[in-house]
């Protein structure tokens, strides 16, 4: 992708949208992903397609954005209508395609009108009643390194094509795969490093307080006895 897709940063703006709480908008997202198993017919998912783009109209979301988002998902979404097709028939496989495309739209939107600080609050209040098992700011932790690292790759991964296919490689999967991987390794290994010098990281076990060659580890006491 050669800009931003609808996942990539936050969209600032004034919208009726942007204003939703975020639990309406986390209610909106699971409803649309279940339509799938409830809508009775193809035309319910294709009036949620509708609905949908309304939406990101009123949301005034960049549309370049979407279609780039759309176009990565686009060669799956063809291999998965032609499958479900020869599988089953052509309504069902357009209620398929219909109810990830609008599973994507729908997150698409979450991600782009809600601030990551606040996606990120979100999870830690979500996280508060399992406080005894799981660490809420971990959790808030890990969801930001994800946050983070999503675009990161993407990026890294389009602009290393695009090095590639300057050079006249494109059709080269080693030339696109290695350097990718290398990027994301080392990409990786500096997230690493930068939470463990925050001390995020597990904590190491105790040292011994007396140090670990303390001579009064080797010294005689009540049932030892010394060296001859």
């Amino acid at each position: 992708m050669r800009g931003p897709g609808l996942f990539t940063a936050h969209v600032p703006g004034t919208s009726f949208v942007h204003r939703m709480p975020l639990w309406l908008k986390l209610v909106g997202v699971l409803a649309v992903g279940a339509m799938p198993w409830v809508a009775p017919s193809v035309w319910s998912l294709a009036l949620v397609t509708v609905a949908l783009a309304g939406v990101v109209l009123l949301a005034r979301l960049p549309v370049r954005r979407l279609l780039r988002s759309m176009r990565g998902l686009l060669p799956v979404l063809v291999l998965l209508l032609a499958f479900q097709w020869w599988s089953h028939d052509l309504a069902y496989a357009v209620r398929v395609v219909l109810g990830i495309v609008n599973a994507f739209v729908a997150a698409g939107v979450l991600t782009a009108t809600t601030p990551v600080s606040d996606l990120l609050d979100g999870a830690v209040r979500a996280a508060h009643p399992l406080r005894r098992v799981v660490d809420p700011e971990v959790v808030a932790l890990t969801l930001g390194v994800v946050v983070r690292s999503v675009p990161w790759v993407a990026g890294s991964f389009a602009s290393v094509r695009e090095s590639a296919r300057a050079r006249g490689l494109e059709r080269d999967a080693r030339a696109v795969v290695v350097p990718t991987v290398v990027h994301v390794v080392a990409f990786a290994r500096a997230t690493g490093e930068a939470l463990a010098a925050r001390g995020l990281t597990d904590p190491a076990e105790p040292a011994d307080p007396d140090g670990p060659d303390d001579p009064a580890d080797d010294a005689p006491g009540p049932g030892r006895t010394g060296s001859a």
